[in-house]
């Protein structure tokens, strides 16, 4: 899996975003202080999308893209504090290949 954090992300991030989310608008996007990225298999990528929200109070979206080797990403959504928590644990359980997510 690959990760990335955006903290303060400007508008133009956050409308590139708003275009690509596969769902409707579960959060306003101009209330986001931070954008978690991650990016992995579609198994890896629900079993973190569930992990993230399990953990702290975020809010996780798909993001299409056309990705030729099947790649999924997940924008997670929230203050900057609950997003690193959500990342951090998400790599936690990578890096201890915890098979029980």
């Amino acid at each position: 899996m690959e990760y990335r954090i955006i903290k303060s992300p400007s508008h133009g991030t956050l409308e590139i975003l708003a275009r690509r989310k596969g769902s409707g608008s579960a959060v306003k996007l101009e209330d986001i202080d931070a954008i978690g990225l991650v990016q992995g298999r579609l198994i890896e990528m629900v079993c973190a999308a569930d992990v993230a929200e399990k953990t702290v109070g975020v809010t996780v979206e798909d993001i299409r893209g056309s990705c030729p080797q099947h790649m999924i990403m997940l924008a997670i959504f929230g203050d900057t504090v609950s997003v690193e928590t959500a990342l951090k644990e998400i790599q936690r359980r990578e890096k201890e290949g915890n098979v029980e997510w």
